[in-house]
């Protein structure tokens, strides 16, 4: 028996994290709270009054803990009435760099930071 699970088919860790996020479209912007990230997207909460589209682009600004601030590119790939996951599609060197450390420090298994970061292509 195979279970179809999307934990069972993601190729990349998710760790929790409390960041806040400012989601832009090409029309608007709105807060909302991280809920977890990986190397590939990051899952937050919806904002009540948000409209974008699935599979639309967005600029997608996360605040940290110790001001910590990583800046991307993101489609929305899903969206419940609580929560909303986008895919990494643009990102800066910096914004990387800071995103790969944060991923290192949570894994704390070389090997398998080195497995997911071959995985992104």
């Amino acid at each position: 028996m195979s279970n179809s699970s999307g934990n069972e088919r993601r190729r990349f860790h998710r760790f929790r994290f409390e960041g806040s996020v400012k989601l832009y479209s090409d029309r608007a912007m709105w807060d909302a709270e991280l809920i977890d990230i990986s190397l590939k997207g990051a899952l937050t909460t919806r904002p009540a009054d948000w409209s974008g589209k699935l599979n639309a682009m967005h600029r997608i600004e996360l605040r940290l803990g110790d001001g910590l601030k990583i800046s991307m590119g993101a489609s929305s790939a899903h969206a419940t009435a609580d929560s909303i996951g986008f895919r990494w599609e643009k990102i800066d060197l910096d914004s990387f760099t800071q995103l790969k450390r944060l991923i290192e420090l949570n894994l704390g298994d070389p090997e398998r930071l080195n497995a997911e970061l071959s995985a992104l292509g």
